[in-house]
C-alpha cells in the first residue's frame, strides 16, 4: 500500500513460534463455503506494525458518547485530552499550537475530512476494498489501518467485497458512503467540546455537510486521471463501467493496458475474463468507446498531453502509468507464498516483496508472466482465496 503511494501503517516485523500452536477456523481444501468448516492448527505468531498513532474514530466515538451523556465528572476533560493527543500525534504539522482549542478542533475536522476523502479515492483507484470499514477500523489520522478482511479486486465488480459478512454497505463502490458514516461519527464525537460555542458548532456542521461534495470531486478527479483526461466526463465513464461489468475485465490489467494508449482494442482484450473476445457486438461496443475516449483526449486535453503527436502520446502514457499500477497484491499470489513459508521456504515472499514494492514499474519478463496475469478460473469463489469470514 505504501509503495502504491497510499498512506498506511507499516509492517515492522513478524515473529513465528517454532513450538506453540493455536487452533483457528478455516476452510477445507477447494471449498466454496462462506463460513469456516474446520479447525486447523497454526503456529502462534506476533506481527508488529508502526504508525504515528493507532487512534481510531471508534475510540473518539466512545469518549464523545461518554461526554454527551455526562457519564462521570471528568468525561468532557477525557474527551478533550484524547482529541489533543490526536492533534499532537497526527496533525501537529498543520495545526498551530497557539490557537484556541475550539479552533484546533475545527481545523482537525477539516484536515481529517481532506485526508479521509483522499484515502478512499485512492483505494478505489488501485482496486482495493477495505472490507470492514467501520469506525473501529478507521484511523483518525486518515491512513490505511485495518488489513482484515481486505482484498485487491481481480474481476471488476462495483459490489466486490472480500469479507463474507461485510454486505453491500462495505463493498468496493460503497466505500465513500462508509467513509461518510465514519466522518459523521467523528464530528459527533467532537461536538461536546464545542457546545458552548455556536459559531464553532456551525463551522463543524458546514465541514460535515461538505463531505459528500468533497469526496465526489476527488473521486471524479481520480477517474479522470486514471483515464488520462484533464476533466471528468460522466457519460464516457458511465459507458466504461457498463462495458467493464458486461465483459468482466481484470481491473488492474485493463487500466494498465489503456495507459499505453492502444491503437485498437487488441491489448485490452487480454484483460477480459469471459469469451467476449469472440462476441462481435461487444467488441464493436468496445471499439466505439475507445474511439470516443481518444477523441475526448484529442479535443479536451492540453496540447502536451492530447496524444496527437508521438511526444504528447508518450507523455500522457507516462502520466497514466503513474496512477494505474501494473501490479497489485492479489490474494491468490499470497496463498502459495505463505504456504511455502510455513515450510521454511521464503523465496516467494521475497519475490512478492520485490514486485509489490515497485507496483508501477516495468519488471522482468519472468515477473510479468507470473504476476501480470488474470486470476485462474479455478480459483474464483474458492474460500480463503476469493473470500474469507471475519473469524478466519
Amino acid at each position: 500500500m505504501n509503495s502504491l503511494g497510499i498512506p498506511s501503517s507499516r509492517s515492522l516485523s513478524l515473529f513465528t513460534s517454532k513450538t506453540e500452536k493455536v487452533k483457528r477456523p478455516w476452510f477445507t481444501q477447494g471449498s466454496h463455503s462462506k463460513d469456516p468448516e474446520v479447525m486447523i492448527d497454526e503456529s502462534v505468531a506476533i506481527t508488529t506494525r508502526v504508525a504515528h498513532s493507532f487512534l481510531r474514530v471508534g475510540q473518539l466515538e466512545l469518549f464523545g458518547r461518554r461526554a454527551r451523556k455526562k457519564e462521570h465528572p471528568e468525561a468532557l476533560e477525557e474527551l478533550r485530552a484524547i482529541v489533543q493527543h490526536l492533534i499532537d500525534r497526527e496533525y501537529k504539522d498543520v495545526i498551530e499550537e497557539n490557537l484556541s482549542f475550539e479552533n484546533k478542533v475545527i481545523l482537525l475536522a477539516n484536515e481529517f475530512r481532506s485526508r479521509l476523502t483522499s484515502l478512499v479515492a485512492n483505494w478505489i483507484r488501485v482496486g482495493y476494498c477495505q472490507g470492514n470499514f467501520n469506525s473501529d477500523n478507521c484511523a483518525a489520522g486518515g491512513f490505511t489501518l485495518d488489513y482484515g478482511p481486505f482484498g485487491f479486486m481481480d474481476m471488476f465488480d462495483p459490489k466486490y467485497q472480500p469479507w463474507t459478512g461485510g454486505g453491500d454497505h462495505f463493498s468496493y463502490f460503497n466505500q465513500p458512503q462508509a467513509a461518510k458514516r465514519n466522518f459523521h461519527m467523528f464530528c459527533l464525537a467532537l461536538k461536546p467540546i464545542l457546545e458552548s460555542n455556536e459559531n464553532a458548532l456551525r463551522s463543524l456542521e458546514e465541514i460535515e455537510n461538505g463531505f459528500s461534495l468533497m469526496i465526489q470531486e476527488k473521486i471524479e478527479k481520480m477517474w479522470a486521471t486514471k483515464l488520462g483526461l484533464s476533466t471528468f466526463d460522466g457519460a464516457i465513464f458511465k459507458e466504461l463501467v457498463m462495458l467493464m461489468m458486461q465483459t468482466h475485465v481484470d481491473y488492474t490489467i485493463f487500466f494498465r493496458e489503456l495507459s499505453s494508449f492502444p491503437l485498437d482494442i487488441t491489448p485490452l482484450i487480454k484483460s477480459f475474463y469471459d469469451e467476449s473476445f469472440s462476441d462481435e457486438k461487444i467488441l464493436d461496443n468496445w471499439s466505439q468507446w475507445l474511439d470516443k475516449w481518444k477523441t475526448l483526449i484529442h479535443n479536451s486535453n492540453p496540447v502536451e498531453i492530447n496524444a496527437i503527436s508521438s511526444q504528447s502520446r508518450e507523455k500522457l502514457s507516462g502520466q497514466m502509468k503513474l496512477v494505474n499500477p501494473k501490479y497489485t497484491l492479489r490474494e491468490w499470489f499470497l496463498v502459495p507464498a505463505y504456504q511455502q513459508a510455513c515450510n521454511g521456504d521464503y523465496a516467494l515472499i521475497g519475490e512478492l516483496q520485490e514486485v509489490m514494492t515497485s507496483p508501477y514499474a516495468e519488471l522482468s519478463n519472468e515477473m510479468e508472466e507470473k504476476y501480470y496475469r488474470k486470476k485462474p478460473s479455478h480459483l474464483f469463489e474458492v474460500a480463503g482465496i476469493s473470500h474469507v469470514s471475519c473469524s478466519s
